[in-house]
């Protein structure tokens, strides 16, 4: 499920102006809230940030465990010789690229 721009922004905006509010609800001052509202979109951000590297690693490892089960189901047939490198290392530049493009997707608006 992908979250479009639109309502990610949307999100973001609800969470900070409630961050913002709330801050100076408590303490009664426009500085403190301002700091704390900033602090609290940086936090954000890192967050995402994070996410989007744990998709990418996450990604990484599913297509490296899926190729390692191609290889050893095609070497277990009988009379099956395994897969030729070259062939294999093509396959793996692909699937490199492709993730690449996915984060490179996921990072911009």
């Amino acid at each position: 499920m992908a979250l479009s721009l639109k309502t990610f922004c949307r999100v973001m905006g609800l969470v900070l102006c409630g961050n913002a509010l709330i801050v100076y609800f408590a303490s009664h001052s426009i500085g403190t809230a301002v700091v704390t509202t900033l602090a609290c979109s940086l936090l954000l951000q890192l967050a995402y940030f994070a996410s989007v590297l744990f998709l990418i690693w996450r990604s990484g490892c599913v297509s490296r465990a899926g190729q390692m089960a191609e290889h050893f189901g095609s070497c277990k047939e009988v009379g099956s010789e395994p897969p030729d490198l070259d062939e294999a290392t093509y396959e793996s530049a692909d699937l490199l690229q492709r993730d690449q493009m996915l984060a490179i997707s996921l990072l911009l608006p």
